[in-house]
């Protein structure tokens, strides 16, 4: 038998790690989305925050096509991205202390709120902070990560000073499947494993968590919030009744 080529060995390993998401952790987005389903009634405000790779997800579901118009994206600056130079500052900035509260402090986040915060490893005291401050705040939270950095036989140590991990101090945890490292595959002469595909889990847990929450609003009577293409016909009319009808919760608008 022929060897299989790393195309078809990466897109089986992903589809294998999306199988274990439908399988695995249905219970668990239907909750997620229910939650913020619930702040939606209620009034309150969305928000996705992510650091470094994990951002991907968050921006993923902020300001676009098919999702809610009122998740609005939580950023740290010098942490969103490998836009900053040096990019490991990045890397960097989720180990600092004490970070997380002064971001949620100066942000419009508040009790009654909802906040999605995403970390592969959830070992770093930014996203362990986020999570701590934010319920300590009054915010329901959601955590995504890889339970197997928490909980595996190959798991790192925390970084926070509390020994905690994100998935500790969350409401709701939505596990991403990967195993500790990112990386997918193995090959003969490679000395690194490669092919990372924490992207691909994480952005499916969001985007399934938002339909929940969609699904849940319109079996209440209440057309939810979404965004249309603005490359499809009528889609800026439509998006600009929704940001009318919800700027107070609507942030990258203003």
């Amino acid at each position: 038998m022929r060897e299989s080529k790393p195309v078809t060995q990466y897109l089986d390993a992903a589809i294998g790690l999306l199988q274990r998401v439908r399988d695995e952790e249905t219970e668990n987005i239907t909750a997620a989305g229910t939650l913020l389903a619930d702040t939606v009634v209620a009034g309150g405000r969305l928000f996705a925050f992510g650091a470094g790779h994990s951002s991907l997800a968050a921006q993923d579901v902020v300001y676009r096509a098919g999702s809610l118009a009122l998740m609005n994206l939580l950023a740290v600056p010098g942490a969103v991205g490998v836009d900053v130079m040096p990019a490991t500052l990045g890397s960097a900035l989720e180990r600092v202390e004490g970070l997380a509260a002064a971001v949620l402090d100066s942000s419009p986040a508040t009790a009654g709120d909802a906040l999605v915060i995403i970390s592969l490893s959830g070992r770093n005291a930014l996203p362990v902070e986020m999570a701590m401050n934010a319920r300590a705040l009054g915010l329901k939270v959601i955590g995504v990560t890889s339970l197997a950095y928490a909980t595996g036989p190959d798991a790192p140590k925390s970084r926070h000073v509390s020994g905690t991990y994100l998935r500790d101090h969350c409401d709701i945890v939505l596990d991403s499947k990967i195993e500790v490292g990112d990386a997918e595959l193995r090959h003969d002469g490679v000395d690194a494993p490669f092919a990372s595909a924490s992207t691909v889990t994480t952005s499916a847990l969001m985007q399934a968590t938002l339909a929940t929450c969609a699904t849940s609003l319109a079996d209440r009577g209440i057309q939810p919030p979404l965004l249309r293409s603005g490359n499809v016909d009528g889609g800026h009319d439509w998006n600009a009744k929704v940001f009318a009808e919800y700027r107070d919760r609507i942030f990258y608008q203003h």
